[in-house]
């Protein structure tokens, strides 16, 4: 059995952490996915809302604790609330989709991992998202990082002549 953990930003939809783990426990499935996506992020986290589910693997000590370190608020919504998770739950069935029942089939943890390594990739990179307007999420990204960069004020000596 192969169980995989996604940490994506709602933003983009940019897949930012994930770890495929032939076990559900915590400090090996999702705390490796979210160190992941707190390695790979651009800056403080302060004003970031951690949602996961209910699951004891995301509401255990080493998990919530890990998500104070950073600076997150955790958030596991209301019992019942379909908002919250309808993204993670999306992203998951089309990862089952596209990628484990059109390949498989699986035989070993490590050829899902794999797998996955390349799926991440294609999502972020190649994949347009009907919710982003047709673009990928290293697009949005890209679009929303020169933004803030066009904003910036010229320094002293740094304009254009």
């Amino acid at each position: 059995m192969a169980y995989v953990a996604f940490v994506i930003d709602v933003f983009s939809r940019m897949i930012v952490g994930w770890n495929v783990a032939g076990t559900l426990r915590a400090e090996v499935l999702p705390l490796q996915a979210l160190n992941m996506a707190a390695w790979g992020a651009r800056g403080s986290l302060d004003d970031l809302v951690h949602h996961a589910d209910h699951g004891s693997n995301y509401l255990s000590v080493v998990y919530t604790d890990r998500i104070n370190e950073l600076g997150a608020t955790p958030s596991t919504g209301s019992v019942g609330d379909s908002y919250d998770n309808a993204l993670a739950e999306a992203v998951n069935g089309l990862y089952k989709t596209e990628l484990i029942r059109r390949k498989g089939p699986w035989r070993t943890v490590e050829q899902v991992e794999l797998a996955t390594l390349e799926y991440v990739w294609w999502w972020n990179n190649a994949r347009l998202h009907g919710e982003l307007d047709y673009r990928t999420p290293v697009e949005v990204e890209e679009a929303y990082y020169a933004g803030l960069e066009s904003a910036q004020p010229a320094l002293a000596g740094q304009g254009s002549r």
